[in-house]
């Protein structure tokens, strides 16, 4: 029998990774919004972004839907745990969101509504860093059900964790505006990139080393042997990456190079994620399989899965290859 909850885990697994990247650079443009104070260079920074920002969340959709199909377990486990830091993010997309629409009608008020796409966006992406930090940390059930306090989502280490991923996503927004942008724009972030990179590097440094030193069985994963040998290999690419940036920031020489580095390092971080916590769905006690929906549920919801998600990449691919071209200042469209 096909193991249908592998294949909901890597549906699953990869609309999280889609979202992380491509809400990732968008939610990045309303971090890196406070280092350019020029309207007009704020409108191209938005124009990047406008036609696909929307888009983008369709993977968090997905995600959060093939987890209520395939693991209603997780689902109500999870929510109940982070319902409060959910909820603060949705709203916090709201506000983004609105403020995106309005930013381009306001006059007068224009600079409130940067001011909620700023806070929106920051918000956004502090709270689901709280949201991954809580979960790495571990959820505490009793019989599959939540059996923690309301508040066990906030510690020193989910605010450290919310502090990298708003971290992750302005590199990520960095990189984008590389390769969409030119000029004084374009060479600001150029100089920006740098110390995100390196920013990011001291954050990811941190989580490696506080993951393993607080749970043992993290630590026994990574440092036994064979597994060191194994994955070995993921903090070196690491540092490679690292490397790669500030070389391509520093020569110039192709705008798409700190993008393409930077998913390289968001892949790498998403499969040392995975490796700390497999096979637990809900960490650190429930595995994927303990998790599962019955067979049936799983094999209905993934025939529906499979029609939607080749047509969701479709209309995505179709959508990033019309406004591939770089946004200029004074542009009202795109080339």
């Amino acid at each position: 029998m096909i193991d249908l909850s592998l294949i909901w885990v890597g549906i699953i697994g990869l609309g999280v990774l889609i979202y992380v990247v491509m809400d990732g650079f968008d939610l990045g443009i309303g971090i890196m919004f406070p280092f350019i104070k020029n309207s007009q260079e704020r409108d191209v920074m938005m124009n990047t972004v406008a036609p696909v920002w929307d888009g983008n969340e369709t993977w968090m959709v997905l995600g959060g839907a093939g987890l209520y199909a395939a693991f209603p377990l997780v689902y109500s486990t999870v929510l109940s745990a982070l319902y409060l830091p959910i909820i603060f993010m949705v709203i916090a997309l709201i506000f983004r969101g609105v403020a995106f629409e309005f930013r381009f009608k306001a006059h007068r008020t224009k600079h409130l509504w940067d001011l909620a796409f700023i806070w929106g966006s920051v918000l956004t992406s502090f709270l689901q860093g709280i949201i991954l930090g809580a979960y790495i940390q571990g959820i505490k059930t009793e019989n599959g059900i939540f059996a923690g306090g309301s508040f066990d989502w906030l510690s020193p280490f989910t605010i450290f964790t919310g502090v990298g991923v708003v971290a992750m996503y302005a590199t990520l927004g960095c990189g984008w505006l590389i390769l969409k942008t030119e000029k004084g724009l374009q060479q600001r972030m150029y100089e920006l990139m740098p110390k995100l990179i390196i920013a990011l590097l001291i954050i990811f440094g941190g989580v490696s080393l506080y993951t393993p030193l607080t749970h043992p069985e993290i630590a026994d994963r990574w440092f036994s042997l064979p597994n060191l040998f194994y994955f070995s290999p993921v903090p070196i690419l690491v540092l490679l990456f690292v490397g790669l940036i500030l070389s391509a920031c520093k020569k110039q020489d192709h705008d798409l190079k700190p993008f393409a580095y930077t998913l390289a390092l968001v892949f790498l971080a998403f499969t040392g994620f995975v490796i700390s916590l497999w096979p637990y769905i809900i960490p650190p006690s429930v595995t994927i399989w303990q998790a599962a929906a019955p067979h049936s549920s799983q094999m209905f919801a993934l025939v529906g899965a499979l029609i939607l998600i080749p047509i969701i990449i479709a209309y995505t691919i179709v959508s990033y290859w019309v406004f591939r071209d770089k946004v200029r200042v004074g542009d009202e469209g795109y080339h």
